[in-house]
């Protein structure tokens, strides 16, 4: 399966879109100012113990405190606080763990006020970005992961996963990470392993154990809250976790971000370094390859299917419900059973596209078309559960209901992608009253005036919707070249499909947006 990496770098944010054979499966949306990921590591602050819910709250400086059940402690946890300790009073001399004695596992049904004080310091690891009103969700069962193995510090238990279906494979990743692995720390062999040679898992193991001793040397001088050790980008963790030989291409737009890129790439997979490409056309590259058009399509409540069937997807506080509609379908052919089981296998496989797509997680109930016969609803069971084997979160589904209702729970980490398809009404921006359109060349006129004379821009880019370009620009003595001699400043114009009629802005040479 061909899959390509799309990236668009702005100033304030990332843009990841995932395709496979020309279809977006995936979208991420990543702040560059997001300080709180899934897998970064901080030193908290007990703020409170709440012994009705088993659990405590835990300032690591966000404007909520975080959330830490006592089942999120994990085993390991007096090794942990005990490995702080020694760390803080010098007695632990470095990050490694060949002489630590590990303390006994905690008891699993063992009370949180029995573990944990008032004020107390403890390095917790980010489970669950901040959510809606809630705080980040965080336990202090530590883990680092890396591209074929993940590191679990006061461990030496080696696993290897599921996924990886050759016995005789598995047990020689086990022998392979027993014999390689540092004292008092465990493995978890990933997937991705499979086939890989001793040095290329060493290599990994070695990354983590200095990203641990990284962890460590902060951990001596730092004071709560603090972030100690921080998870890779949204876009070097797809890389980590998804890069094969079936990726051929990654676009990137941003010169900075594309050494990054090919430099990361360059570590993991040197052979496949030279797939990086630095995008450099006028067009914004999510138009340029039609990623912008796909999400204007699979996203909003109503996504089409093919011959007028359609989903219809809303979303409560406590689950999502998606429902599967024929359209015009149901009257394709005289079989009804027939007609509404091609619907139904054509919605599954949509549905889990866009449990992707929009990272929805929790629960989540899908009402198909009513099927009569059992082996038509085992097959569309089976088809569901194989389009969801793509879906790297983890989620069980249910068989179908007697009521026909099949249900899903997903695995939720950070807060489900919401784009908004429907754009404003280009006449009145929203408002419900409009100026006069006359005016709004005008009005582009002067701020382009203003920009070039009284700031003393050497030059404009003025973006605005294609009709309004293509009327500014046409002609051999346009209304830009007009503006250009009058001015005697460079004006440029660029269209921009996701504006609305009477939406412009003004870029400097530098590409950051003037504001008017």
């Amino acid at each position: 399966m061909n899959s390509e990496l799309i990236i668009d770098s702005t100033a304030d944010e990332v843009q990841i879109a995932l395709l496979e054979e020309k279809r977006l499966v995936e979208f991420n949306s990543e702040k560059k100012d997001n300080n709180f990921s899934v897998g970064d590591i901080y030193l908290g602050r007990i703020r409170k113990i709440m012994p009705g819910l088993n659990a405590a709250f835990v300032d690591i400086g966000y404007e909520k405190d975080a959330f830490l059940h006592y089942l999120d402690l994990g085993p390991q946890f007096l090794s942990l606080v005990k490995f702080m300790k020694n760390t803080g009073s010098g007695s632990q001399q470095d990050g490694m763990l060949t002489n630590f004695e590990l303390e006994k596992d905690i008891d699993k049904g063992g009370k949180v006020s029995s573990a944990l004080a008032a004020n107390q310091w403890i390095p917790v690891q980010i489970a669950k970005e901040p959510i809606s009103t809630k705080g980040p969700r965080i336990s202090s069962d530590i883990s680092l992961a890396g591209r074929y193995v993940v590191m679990v510090p006061f461990s030496n238990v080696v696993s290897v996963s599921q996924k990886i279906k050759s016995s005789e494979e598995r047990n020689r990743l086990k022998r392979l990470a027993q014999s390689i692995k540092p004292k008092n720390f465990g493995l978890i062999i990933r997937t991705v392993a499979e086939g890989k040679k001793v040095a290329e898992i060493d290599k990994d193991i070695q990354d983590l154990i200095s990203k641990w001793n990284q962890f460590y040397e902060l951990l001596k001088s730092s004071k709560p809250p603090m972030k100690l050790l921080g998870e890779m980008d949204r876009t070097s963790t797809i890389l980590r976790d998804m890069l094969n030989p079936g990726f051929n291409s990654i676009y990137v737009n941003d010169q900075v971000f594309y050494e990054e890129v090919r430099s990361y790439i360059r570590s993991i997979a040197p052979e496949q370094e030279e797939i990086v490409k630095l995008y450099k056309g006028k067009v914004p590259i999510f138009d340029h390859l039609g990623v912008d058009k796909q999400i204007k399509s699979v996203f909003g409540k109503t996504v089409n299917l093919q011959n007028g069937a359609y989903l219809i997807i809303e979303h409560t506080e406590a689950l999502h419900v998606i429902d599967v509609n024929s359209g015009g379908r149901s009257k394709a052919g005289a079989d009804q059973e027939k007609n509404a089981l091609q619907v139904n296998l054509m919605a599954a496989k949509e549905i889990a596209r866009q449990l992707r797509l929009r990272d929805m997680g929790g629960i989540i109930v899908i009402d198909f078309i009513d099927l009569h016969t059992a082996a038509n609803k085992k097959e569309l069971f089976d088809v569901l559960r194989a389009e969801m084997k793509r879906d790297r979160a983890k989620h069980t589904i249910l068989p179908p209901s007697k009521f026909g209702l099949v249900q899903i729970t997903r695995q939720r980490v950070r807060p489900e992608t919401k784009i908004t398809t429907a754009e404003k009404c280009p006449a009145c921006d929203g408002t419900g009253e409009i100026k006069a359109s006359i005016l709004l060349i005008d009005d582009i006129k002067n701020n382009a005036r203003y920009i070039l004379t009284e700031q003393n821009e050497k030059s404009v880019l003025i973006k605005v919707h294609p009709y309004i370009a293509a009327y500014l620009t046409k002609g051999i003595f346009s209304m830009r070249w007009k503006w250009s001699r009058e001015f005697r400043k460079k004006v440029k114009i660029e269209a921009v499909s996701s504006y609305h009629l009477m939406e412009f802005h003004f870029y400097n040479q530098s590409g950051e947006e003037i504001k008017i």
